[in-house]
């Protein structure tokens, strides 16, 4: 196994991978500790490591133990002030820190940082458009964002200095409000900001289907534009276009490789990285 790592081990030494933390591999303890473990391997190997972290699940949690029903637009989470609230203490106090802390338990060492420390990253309101009968409506779901631009000079400090920067996918409007953003846009603007050689984007799934019924038809590799031609063909639906645009938005910023990628799986980081069949399905320019 060794052996057959180690042409990946040369090939990534130096460069920057960027990890999108999520799903199922937040909540399992034991996944929780192998993405870990995978992640601290690959900066003792040389690789410029970047995690950014999601956090849905355990928002919606807090919001019902302070007894607010979460509320629903699009798939987008309706976020006035008290829930911003909620979600930044979630996101920077709560979840954070303790991928800090199991990293640096693990020998590595790690920084966390927000998209608001050192302007990393700036904000704009995002409004959703609903067609209601027949009618295009605007709504103002508060205060969740898109980004306008990534500064990473930051994290460049802190991954230099020999540190793994682990990133809360909260940045700042340009009157300084706070705004929750997607973190798959925000890993895949990070990537881009670092000219990162590959954008890891761990989900709950194995990858992209032409169907999903049939395991068979798992998609392996694709370009931007077979992307693009298959959300406009309805084969990538529903909160797989999210994500698949995140990518595509991470090549267009000069990303050279974007993997979607099975988070369930043990050590899928190193699987993918080390071996020659990978995983997931991959997306380049």
């Amino acid at each position: 196994m060794l052996i057959e790592a180690l042409p990946y081990i040369k090939q990534y030494h130096g460069k920057t991978v960027v990890v999108k933390y999520g799903g199922n591999a937040m909540i399992n303890d034991e996944l929780k500790l192998k993405v870990m473990q995978d992640i601290v391997l690959m900066k003792h190997v040389g690789i410029n490591v970047v995690i950014v972290h999601g956090g849905g699940p355990e928002i919606t949690a807090m919001m019902k133990l302070l007894g607010k029903e979460p509320d629903w637009v699009h798939g987008l989470r309706v976020t006035d002030a008290e829930t911003m609230a909620i979600a930044e203490m979630v996101l920077v106090g709560k979840i954070n820190p303790a991928i800090v802390a199991l990293i640096n338990h693990l020998g590595g060492k790690a920084v966390g940082l927000s998209g608001k420390d050192g302007g990393m990253v700036r904000a704009h309101k995002r409004l959703v458009r609903k067609t209601i009968d027949g009618r295009e409506e605007t709504f103002d779901i508060g205060f969740v964002g898109d980004v306008d631009r990534v500064d990473p000079t930051v994290i460049k400090a802190v991954s230099n200095a020999g540190y793994i920067p682990v990133i809360a996918p909260v940045g700042a409007g340009e009157n300084n409000e706070s705004y929750n953003i997607n973190a798959d846009y925000v890993a895949g603007d990070v990537a881009g900001a670092l000219g990162a050689d590959k954008l890891l984007m761990l989900t709950d799934v194995e990858g992209v289907f032409r169907d999903y019924t049939d395991k068979s038809t798992l998609i392996t590799a694709m370009t931007g534009t077979e992307a693009e031609e298959l959300i406009a063909g309805g084969i990538i639906s529903g909160g797989m276009i999210p994500k698949v645009q995140a990518c595509m938005n991470a090549i267009d910023k000069g990303v050279k490789k974007v993997n979607i990628i099975d988070g369930r799986l043990p050590h899928a980081i190193l699987l993918e990285l080390f071996t020659k069949q990978g995983i997931g399905t991959e997306i380049a320019g």
